[in-house]
């Protein structure tokens, strides 16, 4: 199974690089974030010929979040319960799969604008609300992915200047806190999980040529629950659209899960040789020399939307 996550940086613009990649790349889930619509304008009948069910929670401008899935969900919840707000930051479905349901929270996380200032005020609440919201999650769903746009690098090597931009925004250390405590919940990070490439992020600033001097920073990110950690093979991130014209600046970033596993939990060094077997058979499979997984994503740091 493969779920993926995706800042599409408007969905009305994207749509076609969307659809080509889901044709390419045909993951059980795919969850975007700044869809830039509301809900009239959802592209259902296009992404239904695509072969994908969709639920959505727009917004005209900003934000909004949607899960493209190959099969229906159900029990769907839209922004955390309890916690008053105008923003279109959260949607979660539970997927029937073969090995039990799966709960899958797709959110884009507050960008926060600058220490110090209301919306990073806003920042902080949202995220202890966020915080209490999976914690109660995660007890009526032990199989559970957290997947979206973190709007946090949460370690040094996940920016491309560290040091440069140490306490700014996506990098302060309250930030970072709040990223530990979900990991303290009981989560991982699956991109964590396996050897990656250095300076391997998931956004690049579309001024200065950023991708091309590959100044980013790695804010999209995928969770996965105690229960799933097992089952856990790969997590890429995937540069390729972000060579498209026009493209978004984030790139995808995709976790496999193996039903395989499900029984027995292979040992981390154990599963890195697996993950660069897998690797290596795909690409001699399609011809190429084998190369090692990539990842990718960065956050802009002066010009993203709050």
């Amino acid at each position: 199974m493969k779920i993926a996550t995706w800042n599409v940086n408007s969905l009305s613009v994207r749509l076609p690089q969307v659809l080509a990649w889901l044709a390419t790349n045909p993951v059980d889930a795919l969850c975007l974030q700044e869809l830039k619509l509301t809900d009239d304008k959802f592209p259902h009948a296009a992404l239904q010929d695509a072969g994908y069910h969709a639920v959505a929670f727009g917004q005209k401008t900003y934000n909004g979040v949607a899960i493209l899935t190959r099969t229906p969900v159900r029990d769907v919840v839209r922004n955390i319960p309890g916690f008053d707000d105008e923003q279109s930051r959260v949607i979660a479905a539970t997927l029937d799969t073969p090995e039990g349901p799966l709960r899958l929270l797709n959110v884009y996380f507050v960008n926060g604008q600058e220490p110090g200032s209301e919306k990073f005020a806003y920042k902080m609440r949202w995220l202890q609300a966020l915080h209490d919201w999976i914690q109660a999650e995660m007890a009526a769903h032990p199989r559970l992915v957290l997947v979206g746009d973190f709007n946090v690098a949460p370690e040094d090597r996940d920016s491309y200047d560290p040091e440069g931009l140490r306490e700014t925004i996506h990098h302060t250390t309250q930030e970072r806190d709040h990223f530990k405590a979900l990991l303290a919940l009981g989560l991982t990070d699956a991109f964590r999980m396996f050897e990656q490439p250095e300076k391997s992020f998931s956004w690049w600033d579309y001024r200065m040529l950023g991708f091309q001097k590959n100044r980013g920073l790695r804010i999209d990110h995928i969770l996965v629950s105690e229960a799933l950690r097992p089952q856990v093979t790969a997590c890429v991130v995937d540069r390729a659209p972000r060579k498209n014209p026009q493209p978004s600046d984030h790139a995808p970033v995709v976790v496999t899960l193996g039903a395989w596993s499900t029984r027995t939990a292979l040992p981390p060094h154990h599963a890195k040789k697996l993950q660069s077997f897998h690797s290596a058979a795909a690409s001699l499979t399609a011809g190429r020399a084998p190369t090692r997984p990539v990842s990718l994503q960065a956050p802009l740091i002066a010009g993203r939307s709050c």
